[in-house]
Formats: structure tokens, sequence, C-alpha cells
């Protein structure tokens, strides 16, 4: 490819996108052609032509963006509330909807803060790349943050996320993480692996084909990741404190219905996205 006008070398990039099925192809085309000026795709008008080796650059990350390689995972970057993150291969790229339940998070432990005086104790179990952990730390002053993740690869990402944050994160099974941390706990989150072993040729390709297995898929139901943790939240959370946990949009009732069946829980909640589905639910210890 030589060089040619941005306008272009975008609308080529977006037909090449959208014929290859990918969901957002503007946007990922204005993405990817930001990324290898070193702009922000809101700079994109600085540009009237793309030269001979950017372009060559952009045709390679477009070919691959087509072949539904993630779109951060060509950048490197993905952005989650406030916070930017390190991703790639072998880490689970947070997704816009999870910001709601690090939003919960946040609320409930800015609401310990300023209720108890204290600084709010936060765990994030299945941190993956760090995001929720990360935000928590970015938004609430002075709060005790822990995370913990099993997988081998996307601890080294969080590794590289949280480094200067402060957060205590952990290499190893939500399951069992945290026995020193028993019963101190103000507020558990939880973005756990959910999607049905069934469900296997429903999942988009970018997750499928890139994202650690061990972060999507739980069980024959989905939901064997989602009963450790509400037994495990259990052991942790302070009399009262409480639990937040991201599930998929069919399990709207089966989720909550995890936390309900141990008799441990009160004011179990199930929340919705910003497109109405069922994203998550929080439930509170009983005192």
């Amino acid at each position: 490819m030589t060089s040619v006008r941005r306008h272009a070398a975008l609308a080529a990039a977006v037909d090449q996108l959208r014929a290859a099925g990918v969901a957002s192809p503007e946007h990922d085309a204005a993405e990817l052609l930001a990324h290898v000026h070193g702009l922000e795709r809101r700079d994109l008008f600085r540009i009237d032509t793309v030269g001979d080796d950017l372009a060559a650059r952009f045709d390679t990350l477009i070919e691959r963006r087509a072949a539904r390689e993630p779109l951060q995972h060509l950048t490197g970057a993905a952005f989650f509330r406030h916070v930017e993150l390190a991703v790639g291969p072998g880490v689970f790229v947070p997704r816009p909807e999870t910001e709601l339940l690090a939003g919960w998070a946040i609320e409930h432990a800015r609401a310990v803060g300023d209720g108890a005086g204290r600084a709010p104790v936060v765990i994030d179990l299945c941190t993956g790349s760090g995001a929720i952990a990360k935000s928590v730390a970015d938004e609430v002053d002075g709060a005790e943050v822990h995370a913990v993740e099993l997988d081998e690869s996307a601890h080294g990402w969080a590794e590289r996320n949280l480094a200067g944050t402060g957060v205590d994160l952990r290499h190893g099974d939500m399951g069992t993480a945290f026995d020193d941390l028993a019963g101190t706990v103000d507020v558990v989150v939880c973005n756990p692996p959910y999607i049905p072993l069934e469900a296997w040729e429903s999942v988009a390709v970018e997750a499928r084909d890139h994202d650690p297995h061990l972060a999507l898929f739980s069980g024959d139901d989905g939901l064997d990741a989602i009963r450790v943790l509400a037994a495990r939240a259990a052991l942790l959370l302070r009399p009262g404190g409480v639990v937040g946990a991201e599930h998929a949009d069919v399990q709207g009732e089966s989720a909550p219905g995890v936390f309900a069946a141990t008799g441990r829980w009160v004011e179990i909640v199930d929340h919705r996205d910003l497109a109405g589905r069922p994203r998550f639910t929080t439930a509170r210890l009983a005192r």
C-alpha cells in the first residue's frame, strides 16, 4: 500500500473489517490508524495522508483484526473506568460492562470509609488483568485492596498493571485464597468465569480463541465458580459485608439463586447493564 489519504485508508479498512464480521469496524479501524500514528482516536483529524511505512503497519493490523484478533491485543492496552491496563495474549480483556460492577464495589468501599472511619478492605477474586482492583485503588482513597489470580500468564499481566498501586496481589485459587483475612473484609468483588461448557459455539471468536479458557468457562451450567465464590465470600467478609459477582445475561435468576440457596445471604439483588441485560448479582452477609 502506498501513501494514501486518511479517509481512503479508513474506508478500505472499514470495508475489510465489516466483511470479516467485526462488530465495530468504524471504531476499530480508527483506533488502529490512530495507534500506528501514536495518537488518540479523537486526534485523527490532524492526519491528511498516511505514509508508506505507517500504511504498511496499518494494513498488517487490519488483517490481524479481520482474523478476529482482539483490538486490545493489537494496541496493547485496554481502558477501564479511569485506568489504563496493559493486555495481550494470556489475559482476559476487560469489558465495559464490568465497569458497572467495579463502580458498585467502589461505592460500597467508600461507604465503609465514610461510615466506619477506617480504611475499607476490598478483595478482588479472579482479578485477571487487575482491572477492578486497580480501579478500586485508584478511586477509593486509603482502601486496602487485595487481589488474586490463578492463571500464571494472567497473573503476570496483573503484576504489571498493579505495580505501584499498593494492591496486595497473590497467585492462587479463589477458593482457598486469603485465609489470613477471614472475617475482616468489607467488600468482595469478582468477575468469575461463567460460560457453560455447552455454550462454546456461541462465544465471540475474539474471546473463544484469544481469552484464557480458565477465565471463560465454568462447568455445565456456568455457575461452578459462583458457587465457590458464595462460599468463600461468606468466610472472608465481616458480618454485614457485601459481595458482587458478574454473570451471563441468561443467569439473572440462577446466579442470585446460588446465594439464596446457602441461607447465609440477605439483600440479594440482581443488577442490569446499560443495555438492560442482567449483568451482576450483589448480596450482603447476614449478621
